[in-house]
């Protein structure tokens, strides 16, 4: 039986982030979820909000609480996360989170999203118009940057992950009116719920990271 491991850059548990990974992976795969904050009160994780848009993560807390944290905070306690994932004996780990990390220590062979839903955008879309949904307002600039690239242009949209559908088809049917030729939802709490409100919406190829990165990992673990 193989063991996939999970950081999730918010807390354990996750029960959402590990049922979509289980049910891409092999049939009796164990699945290790664990969180970089876990470990943290509320009130030490609401000591280290972000320093600016560019440091900005959005995730969940345990208890459903929506935060903003600080992704340096985030890459200084995932070193001991991955550490322990590896003690679990882990035979693939996925770094949930679609935002772009340098290289640390531990992350040798580590799976990051990020990678994973800009090379399937990269080879969906050579060229055209992409919608792209974030978190957070204050992301849309540096997200913007991260997906551009030469004959693609990027309209950005706000969605918190944990909005009701009314929500995300009002967002999505803003993001429509930009024509996009693909859509990406930036961010792993992005569920296909609400991948479905915006596809209805769009009418047009939506990429939610956490399927297509379960679906890579399931080529890695069968």
């Amino acid at each position: 039986m193989s063991t996939l491991g999970i950081v999730t850059i918010g807390q354990s548990p996750r029960d959402d982030i590990v049922e979509l990974f289980a049910d891409q992976a092999p049939a009796g795969t164990k699945v290790i979820l664990r969180g970089a904050l876990d470990g943290m009160t509320d009130a030490e994780v609401d000591a280290v909000p972000p320093l600016s848009g560019a440091d900005t993560l959005y995730t969940r807390l345990r208890g459903g609480r929506d935060v903003k944290i600080s992704k340096q905070a985030v890459i200084a306690r995932s070193p001991e996360t991955l550490a322990k994932l590896r003690a679990d004996g882990c035979d693939a780990i996925v770094y949930a989170c679609t935002g772009e990390f340098p290289p640390m220590e531990g992350d040798a062979g580590v799976l990051f999203p990020s990678r994973v839903l800009s090379g399937i955008a990269e080879g969906l879309l050579p060229r055209g118009r992409l919608g792209l949904l974030v978190p957070f307002a204050e992301q849309g600039e540096k997200l913007a940057t991260k997906w551009a690239r030469s004959g693609v242009a990027v309209t950005v949209e706000a969605l918190v992950p944990s909005a009701g559908p009314e929500e995300a088809a009002a967002v999505a049917h803003r993001l429509a009116s930009s024509k996009p030729d693909l859509v990406a939802l930036d961010c792993m709490s992005y569920g296909p719920a609400t991948k479905a409100a915006v596809k209805a919406e769009v009418k047009v190829p939506t990429l939610l990271a956490i399927t297509a990165t379960g679906r890579v990992l399931g080529e890695l673990l069968d």
